[in-house]
């Protein structure tokens, strides 16, 4: 179904849980007798209520029924009421007292939501601790440890009772869209540019609010008030792409081009949005030349980027060359190229060059 053919009717249910909170104390002493109660024995702490239903702590002092939690202590919560419907849905964790410094902790960030129902009315942690680390912990202390459990139990109803709501669709902006259909369509333009043989219709508003540059020509003191511009430094391809991205903030596909034309095209893009100080266009430009660099371009994509100010193209490329062999970049044919356009540039890959691969 269409966005625009959406129905203008819909059913909503809501859940918004409402908790009760409270923490459960297990204060155990004499826990050198309890390790005498056998595997799989366990002790009860007294009941406690919180959220409508009664609640204890049940310790192993030599683990659980399970093979795996010989050596360790086990520690669970248990449901003492009984349950009806769905069960009964709680958050908590199992902590131990630090008896040297009045604070308890969370081990291991023993933070568990559970559903108590049926058979579940029993969840925990079977390896809490080893019964060795605890033995030798602040957490026992004149033979004695604190267990404290922090519950927050979901009272009331989950899910709120469905209600029909009348919903008016919004569809996405458009703008961009209607931006590249005035464009294309040559409507109510105002300016025109020639560049080699081709010509190409525009809007000065929307030239002059996309581009400073443009801005000044088209508006400022020194605005050149023909009505037709010649542009004798760039390919009709790339200005036609250039008046793409000012009109709809984006890059044209280039479907119809290879992958070394798409290359070629992108350095071309990176130097109009330089010229016309459109900087989102130029660091797209930059961020998919950085992806694309590889041993036989990084030199002739370095010197442009020194000479347009493309500082993170200038360091990724910078970095490309000195994390590899300088047999291999000194063997690309952009080389000789670079040492002669941009001299200096070969200061800064020195100094980030590794000693053992210096250029």
């Amino acid at each position: 179904m269409a966005p625009s053919q959406r129905p203008a009717k819909k059913m909503v249910s809501r859940c918004n849980p409402e908790t009760e909170r409270g923490t459960l104390v297990f204060d155990i002493a004499g826990y050198s007798l309890l390790k005498g109660l056998g595997d799989g024995k366990f002790i009860r702490s007294a009941s406690f209520a919180v959220g409508g239903h009664d609640w204890c702590i049940r310790y192993y002092p030599n683990g659980d029924w399970s093979e795996d939690c010989k050596g360790y202590v086990s520690i669970y919560l248990e449901l003492m009421s009984k349950t009806t419907g769905t069960g009964v849905m709680a958050c908590f964790d199992l902590r131990l007292l630090n008896q040297a410094t009045g604070d308890s902790k969370v081990l291991k960030n023993q933070v568990i939501t559970r559903m108590f129902e049926g058979v579940h009315l029993v969840w925990g942690t079977k390896i809490f601790m080893k019964t060795c680390e605890l033995e030798t912990s602040p957490y026992l202390k004149d033979d004695r440890i604190v267990i404290e459990c922090d519950i927050a139990v979901v009272v009331g109803t989950l899910v709120h009772a469905s209600e029909t709501v009348c919903e008016i669709y919004v569809p996405p902006s458009d703008l961009m869209d209607d931006l590249r259909k005035l464009l294309e369509a040559e409507k109510r333009t105002d300016i025109t540019f020639k560049v080699e043989e081709e010509v190409f219709q525009a809007h000065k508003f929307v030239l002059a609010m996309r581009s400073p540059v443009f801005e000044a020509e088209l508006y400022g003191p020194m605005a050149d008030k023909r009505r037709q511009i010649m542009i004798e430094d760039m390919q009709p391809a790339v200005f036609k792409a250039l008046l793409h991205f000012i009109y709809t903030d984006s890059l044209p596909a280039m479907d119809d081009l290879n992958e070394n034309e798409k290359e070629e095209m992108v350095k071309h893009l990176l130097v109009a949005a330089d010229k016309y100080a459109m900087e989102r266009m130029k660091l797209m430009c930059e961020s998919i030349i950085c992806k694309r660099l590889h041993v036989d371009s990084v030199a002739t994509t370095l010197a442009p980027a020194d000479q347009h100010n493309c500082n993170k193209l200038k360091d990724a490329c910078i970095g490309f060359i000195s994390s590899k062999k300088k047999d291999d970049v000194m063997a690309s044919k952009g080389y000789e190229h670079l040492k002669r356009v941009c001299p200096t540039i070969f200061m800064d890959i020195w100094e980030n060059a590794p000693k053992s691969q210096k250029i």
